[in-house]
């Protein structure tokens, strides 16, 4: 039984002139049609996979009887969609409406005009955020006052003019760049597009234009999102690939950017999770906040002393939670150490009285409190030790011990320097050579190690001389190089006077300016323990202790 009715063989029949045709035969014809059908219909489903498409078009027909050698069907293509009409007197019955085509009007109907070739131009965005009037960017419309209010009186009678904003147009590729970065840092903030995209803010010139779209969107996610973590961290180091970027002027907009970066360090909660690592997004937001203040100080006089303020206040406020005291000691310490040294360490000794119940087990059972009372004292301790160990570094190298000398058996006299550093090239170029003293008397004479300085060499040997040869030493050669001997003695007897002099008033300028260094030392000592020496070099630390 075929699906295709006999009916439609004899309308197909009568459609190309066979009249006659027997109903046996419209009856046996009808299951060979369906079988073509069916065979031209999977070919056609077979093209329309291979051209990664769902839907079957009349291409997809018309490759299909190509390929099984059927003559394909001609006539126009269109792009518009089929349109059926109902045959009159018949309600399932319809048929494709064609407009017959006048042959002579197809030929005397003029060409079309030619398609243009693929190319690609480029053209700026914007130059240092000004965007240039070409044809290729939007045109700037500004938005013209009102006739009638154009001026306004003020109390005092003066007439003051309105100025009407301006409107913001942005282009097309900066509109799809700005969704496009939102995008991901709110759906897909840890993918490789992502850090991509980072990469592309930190770096690309031409986004100024978007920097207020920007903050308005960190300001509003921050804002309405503390419980998402995630979005949280994306948003922040969003912040930090915009101030990394030499091409933007990023000036004018941190009144909105530093609510949001204060917000993400010292919140009382940053998600909701157990899992979210809220200590890493304080971390950074520390180090995001110190480089903004240490960068835009010196434009901005007051940043600097307004965030401190803040966080002093978290600080030392004792409502805050630990979370919040983390942070506050986290973004204090990012700022250097002289800001620990004036605004953390007078306050440690009363602030760690209070913390030390809240770290011990016997007083502080919940264990998520007792972790986070830990974490505060590790920042304590980092960033006191860090203090300490700058404030240490500026006390000078001590000098090397002074050579001894050390007689030997032989009558030889020899300098040996205790852990003495091997002396560079230009030092042994500076220094004169050294010279043998020669000797009018007799050579069994006893020599007085008084008058011999440490770094010359004196070689004594008890072989003979013959009498010829003394006497022909000449008397005055030998005083002239006693002479030299001796001023050159007294010379080099002044310039160690000269160093040691210079040495010991550095030192005492260093203990004077720096006294309470040790007392300092000790203070952190009694209050963290052992714990603070590793933050300090061994041979520093023995001038203290």
């Amino acid at each position: 039984m075929s699906i295709v009715p006999k009916e439609t063989i004899e309308v197909i029949a009568q459609s190309i002139g066979v009249s006659n045709l027997s109903p046996d035969v419209a009856f046996a014809l009808a299951p060979d049609v369906e079988y073509r059908m069916r065979e031209i219909m999977q070919e056609a489903v077979k093209c329309m996979r291979h051209s990664r498409r769902t839907t079957l078009t009349t291409d997809d027909v018309h490759a299909a009887l190509t390929l099984k050698n059927v003559e394909p069907l001609y006539g126009f293509a269109s792009g518009d969609p089929l349109r059926f009409k109902r045959a009159i007197g018949h309600k399932d019955l319809f048929y494709i409406d064609d407009k017959e085509v006048d042959f002579q009007e197809v030929i005397e109907a003029p060409l079309p005009k030619a398609p243009l070739d693929t190319a690609v131009a480029c053209h700026w965005l914007a130059i240092e955020g000004v965007q240039p009037a070409i044809p290729e960017n939007a045109p700037l419309q500004v938005i013209a006052a009102p006739a009638e209010g154009k001026k306004s009186q003020k109390r005092d009678g003066l007439p003051v003019d309105i100025k009407m904003p301006v409107k913001h147009v942005l282009s097309r590729e900066l509109q799809l760049y700005f969704d496009k970065i939102t995008e991901l840092a709110l759906t897909k903030p840890d993918s490789v597009l992502f850090k991509e995209a980072l990469v592309s803010l930190s770096t690309d010139s031409g986004l100024h234009p978007l920097v207020p779209y920007f903050t308005c969107f960190i300001a509003e996610e921050v804002a309405r999102g503390l419980t998402e973590f995630p979005h949280l961290f994306a948003l922040m180091r969003v912040v930090w690939s915009l101030l990394q970027n030499p091409h933007i002027h990023i000036e004018p907009y941190l009144h909105q950017l530093m609510p949001s970066v204060v917000t993400c360090l010292v919140s009382r909660r940053l998600g909701t999770r157990i899992a979210d690592n809220h200590w890493e997004l304080r971390d950074f937001t520390a180090n995001l906040a110190a480089s903004i203040c240490k960068r835009f100080g010196s434009v901005y006089s007051n940043l600097q002393t307004r965030f401190t303020k803040t966080l002093v206040n978290a600080f030392l406020d004792p409502k805050k939670a630990l979370p919040q005291h983390y942070g506050a000691i986290q973004g204090l310490a990012a700022l250097g150490p002289n800001v620990v040294r004036l605004l953390i360490l007078p306050n440690l000794e009363p602030y760690l009285k209070i913390l030390e119940p809240e770290t011990s087990f016997e007083k502080q059972k919940n264990v998520m409190k007792r972790h986070e009372a830990w974490r505060v004292f590790g920042t304590l301790l980092r960033a006191s030790g860090s203090c300490m160990y700058d404030l240490i570094k500026m006390f000078p190298v001590l000098p090397s011990p002074p050579a001894h000398a050390i007689w030997k058996n032989k009558g030889k006299v020899v300098t040996t320097p205790l852990k003495k550093r091997k002396a560079s090239m230009v030092q042994l170029d500076e220094q004169p050579p050294p010279k043998k003293i020669a000797i009018d008397g007799p050579i069994d004479a006893p020599l007085n190690n008084s008058t011999i300085p440490s770094d010359m060499q004196v070689v004594v040997t008890s072989t003979s001389i013959p009498k010829s040869s003394v006497s022909d030493i000449n008397p005055s050669s030998s005083v002239q190089a006693s002479d030299e001997t001796a001023s050159s003695i007294k010379l080099r007897s002044a310039k160690a006077g000269k160093r040691s002099l210079n040495m010991s008033a550095i030192l005492k300028q260093v203990w004077k300016e720096e006294l309470n260094s040790g007392q300092l030392l000790v203070s952190l000592s009694e209050q963290f323990g052992e714990r603070i020496y590793p933050f300090f070099p061994t041979p520093e630390m023995c001038l203290f202790l």
